[in-house]
């Protein structure tokens, strides 16, 4: 027999992001390791803040969404903000309860490209990188990039086909003149 479908406009929850994601989840492990660099950062980034005035985005909150971003080629910060709306597992992992809005994207960027910009982003993804490879969990043997990610640094009109000396293009083809 068929059930009725049953919309409900509102609901209480009585359990955490905590209780959703998965204990075997990949992002658990990685989690781990971020949470454990970020303790470590604590001191810098407190030196990084003011003691007065508008609370900013925490920093934690700011690298880890970064990271996410990253992991999942997350194409924008637009679209990561979207997807940390509606997603609880990417939710979970930056440290946005379900009762705390979302950021805007427009505070989300000015705050991290003022994070971003100072080494802090390097000696965070630098410790990262130790602790995973500490830990056996980098491979050497393949290694893939989203290159709608990278940022071209020529114009397709400016590419010219390379020749070999003698007149032929990389194919091997004859160029006309």
């Amino acid at each position: 027999m068929r059930g009725d479908e049953q919309q409900q406009e509102g609901f209480i929850v009585l359990t955490s992001l905590e209780d959703r994601v998965p204990a075997d989840h990949p992002l658990r492990a990685i989690r781990c390791l971020v949470d454990e660099a970020l303790s470590r950062m604590s001191p810098t980034f407190a030196a990084l803040y003011a003691e007065r005035g508008r609370p900013s985005i925490a920093p934690e909150v700011l690298l880890r969404a970064q990271l996410i971003q990253i992991l999942y080629a997350i194409p924008s910060e637009r679209r990561l903000v979207e997807e940390l709306e509606y997603n609880l597992l990417l939710r979970w992992f930056v440290g946005l309860p379900l009762s705390q809005p979302v950021f805007h994207v427009t505070s989300f960027t000015k705050n991290r490209r003022r994070l971003l910009t100072t080494a802090v982003a390097e000696v965070f993804f630098t410790e990262i990188r130790e602790q995973a490879e500490a830990h056996k969990l980098l491979s050497r043997e393949h290694f893939s990039v989203d290159g709608t990610l990278i940022e071209a640094a020529a114009a397709l009109k400016s590419l010219r086909p390379l020749e070999d000396g003698r007149g032929r293009g990389a194919a091997g083809r004859r160029r006309r003149p």
